[in-house]
């Protein structure tokens, strides 16, 4: 073999697993986009207590076929404040024995049987939206199936890739006294492990490969358990990078995915051999073979079953004994994330996007959902200060308060950019539901925006008055501090409409609050009319008067605007339902 043949044969290894990562891949987001928002719903809610998250983490993880998007969701889950950390760290349990239906998977998927039905697969999943379903619920399951059948083909690829090794027994004898080098070798796999889940960013493909290396005989079961311990750690990065815009709490959700695993790892260290002669012996026992209890006397035929037994019992085990020490590991990830000097929303910082995309279209979605909310928090702190600007003892207070307002409006208008951006290049990868609720999005974004630009143009007109020393008296004070109030219930209406699920928005409670400040601006201004009549104030005095309640009033316009596009997302998502229901029938 010359170097020629090794790069051709890497070239082609390099391959099959893209195209292996690209199956698991539209698997993934075929099953996230027929579950809709359901799957976040459900872990939003579904976290009571230790064994509901655990439960709730293996269920979606195994749904969706990602650990890394039950992870990244959890993440967003808890840097807003939607999921505590006890119940983050609950989720991220149950995720790693969710994941471990993937190596079944593989396992099923590396027989000869179920590779020839791969291009019929393909071909039936190509054909059923057109000729047998309708509707995006049926495309997106027809996506999953035929990102199955991509999987499968990548496996294939990888098997043909394979080099004959016992054409170099120099090599293949190399490969093989690995396993007697004692216990040193172990962490030394974990290591590589871990670096090749970092490398190709999908544990899944770490865990096809280490099986065709061991049903090839390459590696001994030793080997493949340590490389499924280190692939267990090195997927926890995703999550991390994820966490490192995220608030004190998410990065503390992070580091406990990594902590988890490192714990577990450690511990299964201590009992190694003992738990790779028991999964030795129940896969010599499942496949009918004379169990001999001895890791080291496993026939080659049976060690990828041992080696996914295997994986299935490190992480179903660490995660019953773990999971009675979650306030240990809160402890732990205390120590290892100290919360900021202060976190301030003083400068523009994305917290969920600046990131890139993901490899899931609906987590895009989420990341997206969460800078909303982040947002919306930041209009309502820029509102906040309009009361300051009248209640400014002198020039310097008043240009401070002003300097606030001016940072924030540059924020609001980078942020609704960089949002917008983000929200129409995820649109191109998601169901007609999924596409709806980026249009609700979009007009969400839009109207927040205007919202900073109105309570920007109250400030400025707040500072015109002050430097043509134009004085309300009490009365007219009082009246816009009332306008204030009634327009700061309508924000937090519309905030809170944006952090709950969009299914469980108060429409009637925004309608209500709308038309309480438009009820009382026309008071104001037939109050305002008569008193100009009466020469009660000179004009200049009635027009900044004027001028201010009218652009409460104007707030108020936007501030509605965005709880209906929640509604309109919430009605078109339901029409779209009940089409695919119908037309799957």
């Amino acid at each position: 073999m010359n170097f020629g043949d090794i790069i051709l044969i890497l070239i082609k290894f390099a391959g099959a697993v893209v195209v292996f990562i690209y199956g698991m891949k539209l698997m993934s987001e075929g099953l996230q986009k027929a579950a809709g928002g359901k799957m976040r719903s459900i872990m939003s809610r579904m976290t009571g207590n230790r064994f509901h998250g655990i439960i709730t983490g293996a269920a979606v993880t195994a749904a969706v076929q990602s650990s890394t998007a039950t992870t990244v969701m959890v993440v967003g889950f808890v840097n807003s404040g939607l999921l505590t950390l006890a119940g983050a760290i609950a989720v991220i349990m149950g995720a790693n024995i969710g994941t471990t239906i993937t190596s079944w998977i593989i396992l099923l998927g590396m027989s000869v049987g179920a590779a020839e039905y791969t291009f019929p697969l393909i071909v039936f999943a190509l054909a059923s939206p057109l000729l047998l379903m309708k509707g995006d619920k049926a495309r997106s399951i027809s996506e999953f199936v035929i990102g199955f059948g991509i999987l499968l083909v990548g496996l294939r690829f990888l098997q043909h890739t394979m080099p004959d090794l016992t054409q170099h027994p120099a090599v293949l004898q190399m490969m093989h006294g690995w396993s007697d080098s004692g216990f040193w070798v172990i962490p030394l796999f974990i290591i590589a492990g871990a670096a090749l889940a970092v490398l190709n960013q999908a544990s899944s493909a770490v865990m096809a490969i280490t099986l065709l290396f061991t049903a090839n005989g390459w590696i001994g079961f030793d080997i493949a358990a340590a490389i499924v311990m280190g692939q267990n750690i090195g997927t926890t990065l995703t999550a991390n990078i994820a966490a490192t815009k995220a608030n004190t709490a998410g990065k503390k959700a992070a580091r406990a995915h990594f902590v988890f695993n490192m714990v577990g790892t450690l511990l299964t260290l201590i009992v190694l051999y003992p738990v790779l002669n028991l999964t030795a012996y129940l896969a010599e026992l499942l496949s009918g073979i004379t169990p001999a209890f001895n890791y080291r006397l496993l026939p080659v035929a049976i060690v990828p079953l041992a080696t996914t037994l295997f994986h299935t019992f490190f992480n179903v085990a660490n995660t019953i004994i773990l999971s009675f020490f979650i306030p240990q590991y809160i402890k732990i990830v205390n120590l290892m994330v100290k919360p900021s000097p202060e976190e301030t929303d003083d400068d523009f910082r994305l917290r969920y996007i600046s990131g890139g995309f993901t490899n899931t279209a609906e987590l895009n979605l989420q990341a997206a959902q969460n800078e909303i909310q982040n947002y919306s928090k930041r209009i309502l702190r820029m509102f906040t200060f309009l009361p300051n600007l009248r209640t400014a003892k002198d020039d310097d207070e008043f240009n401070q308060v002003l300097q606030h307002i001016e940072k924030y409006e540059s924020i609001a208008d980078r942020m609704e950019m960089e949002i917008s951006k983000y929200l129409t290049k995820a649109a191109a990868d998601l169901s007609a539901e999924g596409s709806q609720r980026v249009s609700s999005m979009l007009r969400i974004v839009d109207n927040l925006e205007s919202v900073g630009d109105i309570i920007y143009q109250i400030a400025m007109t707040r500072k015109n008055k002050r430097e043509a020393a134009v004085h309300f008296d009490q009365e007219l004070n009082d009246n816009l501090a009332h306008m204030t109030q009634l327009v700061q219930h309508a924000l937090d209406i519309m905030d809170n409409n944006i952090r709950n699920d969009y299914h469980r928005i108060d429409l009637d409670a925004a309608y209500k609050a709308e038309q309480d400040i438009n009820q009382y601006r026309d008071t104001l201004r037939a109050r305002h009319l008569d008193a100009l009549k009466l020469g009660v104030y000179d004009f200049a005095i009635g027009n900044a008067y004027s001028s201010l309640y009218a652009l409460y009033e104007k707030l108020g316009d936007y501030i509605i605007n965005i709880s209906e596009a929640i509604d309109d997302s919430v009605k078109t998502a339901e029409v779209l339902g009940q089409k695919n229901e119908t037309t799957t029938k």
